[in-house]
């Protein structure tokens, strides 16, 4: 597949431009060239981004967090958002959900690198939207962290912490790999990766 890869070197895009080539994809410079966009970039360049491949009628897969996906729902080709594309962050929201049903109260502390421009995370927020019950979200930003986020949840006599790590952002290739084999399944608007899992 022809990919343009917006924020190709950006701090994911520089790391996934690779696994996608390792993968057979081909890089190309203009949605013209492309079979599909894969989009990193930041909040304020994204919705532009998409809405050019909508207008090309290119699908997309995007893990740009902090804009509207809304505006999208109703796109004639594939828009696929995930705001985590690491497996383990999505089973982690997935255990996360369940475990609210059954233990009285949450919190959320996500951790991440200091130049996050979203605040809280768009995992961490949908995280809390899943879950029962009004979840808090504590952000961090400190440098020397990646991508990092703890659901606690308490009830009587006990307490439950699911965590998730991403140690290295070549953790989010496998899950961009899942999105872009889905993107003629899908016209419109799809968000999160456990649809795909």
């Amino acid at each position: 597949m022809r990919i343009l890869l917006n924020g190709r070197r950006g701090k994911v895009g520089s790391v996934l431009a690779p696994g996608l080539e390792q993968a057979g994809h081909t890089l190309v410079d203009s949605l013209g060239d492309a079979d599909a966009m894969v989009d990193f970039t930041r909040p304020d360049a994204v919705a532009a981004n998409v809405h050019a491949a909508i207008d090309a009628g290119v699908p997309s897969v995007v893990g740009t967090t902090g804009w509207d996906v809304d505006a999208v729902r109703d796109a004639p080709v594939t828009v696929f958002y995930a705001p985590n594309f690491a497996i383990g962050a999505v089973l982690m929201m997935r255990f996360a959900e369940e475990a609210s049903r059954h233990l009285e109260r949450a919190q959320i502390v996500e951790l991440h690198h200091e130049a996050k421009l979203d605040l809280p995370s768009g995992t961490a927020k949908l995280t809390a939207e899943r879950m029962q019950g009004d979840v808090p979200i504590h952000s961090v930003r400190l440098p020397g962290l990646n991508a990092h986020q703890e659901v606690l949840l308490g009830g009587v006599g006990e307490t439950l912490t699911i965590r998730h790590d991403s140690l290295d952002r070549v953790s989010f290739t496998p899950g961009v790999l899942t999105g872009l084999r889905a993107i003629g399944d899908r016209p419109g608007l799809t968000v999160g990766l456990e649809h795909l899992l």
